[in-house]
């Protein structure tokens, strides 16, 4: 098990801001942090090589580039052997309209979130990933009929 590390103040002051908008120079986050520039550089090194930081991203609106169905698909496997789950999960993540892709428990064995134009881009989706694999046993897809919250955020 990965030992979690520890967290003063100020890297929950860098978290919280760079949460926010990561877009700040490393001047303007010392600032609003409220620490020199060489010290803010350091923690925001020592945050990203300890992967508490796994990387900074641009926040694409769906609806702005054509990816405007959303569905959350529950899928449940015919065998769920260490390697099969591993053969789906690793197709899975070569789909770029999979967004997220959880193993659960109890119920489906994976909860994806996919992002694609519509829903003939949903169906060839779930031919390619669903109904051609072999091993796939079950789906259940919901699609989202209004976002009301999104969040990358996570509270630190």
């Amino acid at each position: 098990m990965t030992e979690e590390p520890i967290l003063d103040e100020l890297d929950r002051r860098i978290l919280n801001t760079l949460q926010t908008d990561a877009s700040h120079t490393n001047a303007e986050l010392a600032e609003l942090v409220h620490v020199s520039p060489p010290t803010c550089l350091r923690r925001v090194k020592q945050l990203t090589e300890g992967g508490v930081i796994e990387r900074q991203v641009a926040i694409v609106n769906p609806d702005k580039v054509g990816a405007r169905l959303t569905a959350i698909v529950e899928i449940t496997l015919d065998v769920q052997a260490a390697e099969r789950m591993d053969q789906f999960e690793k197709l899975a993540a070569l789909e770029s309209a999979v967004m997220q892709c959880y193993r659960v428990a109890p119920g489906p064995d994976f909860v994806l979130i996919v992002q694609v134009p519509d829903m003939p881009a949903y169906h060839a989706l779930a031919h390619r990933l669903f109904t051609s694999h072999a091993n796939v046993r079950n789906v259940k897809a919901y699609f989202s009929t209004h976002r009301s919250k999104f969040d990358t955020r996570i509270a630190v």
